[in-house]
């Protein structure tokens, strides 16, 4: 019954996190309670007390063998590659500590099709357009589907403000998040030659951005 929240770094982690937290716990924690724990909490700090849920930057075929016969969910969320690298050239030369970028995503993308039950991909561009219907989605999966009385209800805003367990504020954990954010950060010409190379790299797969 576990659950594996997987993801390349800065893709939205945080996030995920948050919204795994709020759906597991809404009988016990309804969203709209004044003590939930998300308002006081970092969901880095609230996921590893949770039983039930873990979290890993590694590429599937690290847990592949790992999860062959296992019944736990795997939820992963991948955003476009330019919002969320940090060094250019070694970004585009796969040059990255969880491995390339492409082979990353390609690995859970490919997983997803071979085994929707037990894995769910996610992306960070479908959730900021369109967040009541992946949220649906992401309750579905793990077992735990709203209400007809539960949708009425309004949303959980993760907490931006205090500090974590660590002593880190919990502001810094957050980016903006803004989906196109590259642009004041990349040349036209980077941002092109990124989407050259995962063009390429995600040829045949099915996989678009």
């Amino acid at each position: 019954t576990d659950i594996i929240i997987a993801s390349f770094p800065k893709s939205g982690t945080l996030w995920i996190k948050a919204l795994t937290v709020a759906l597991f716990q809404r009988s016990e924690n309804p969203p709209s309670g004044d003590d939930h724990p998300l308002l006081s909490n970092n969901p880095h700090d609230l996921v590893p007390i949770l039983e039930r849920v873990f979290s890993t930057h590694m590429p599937f075929h690290t847990l592949q063998e790992a999860l062959k016969y296992s019944p736990c969910k795997v939820v992963y969320i991948c955003r476009d590659a330019k919002d969320c690298m940090s060094m250019f050239e070694s970004f585009c030369s796969g040059v990255a500590l969880f491995g390339p970028f492409w082979d990353h995503i390609l690995s859970y993308w490919k997983a997803s099709l071979e085994n929707p039950k037990h894995v769910l991909f996610m992306k960070y561009d479908d959730m900021k357009t369109d967040p009541h219907a992946q949220l649906k989605k992401l309750a579905e999966f793990l077992g735990c589907p709203f209400s007809e009385e539960e949708g009425k209800n309004g949303c959980l805003e993760v907490n931006m403000t205090g500090e974590s367990v660590n002593g880190i504020d919990n502001k810094n954990h957050f980016r903006k998040g803004i989906v196109g954010d590259w642009k004041n950060y990349l040349t036209p010409e980077m941002g092109n030659k990124m989407d050259m190379i995962m063009e390429e790299k995600l040829k045949d797969s099915g996989l678009k951005f």
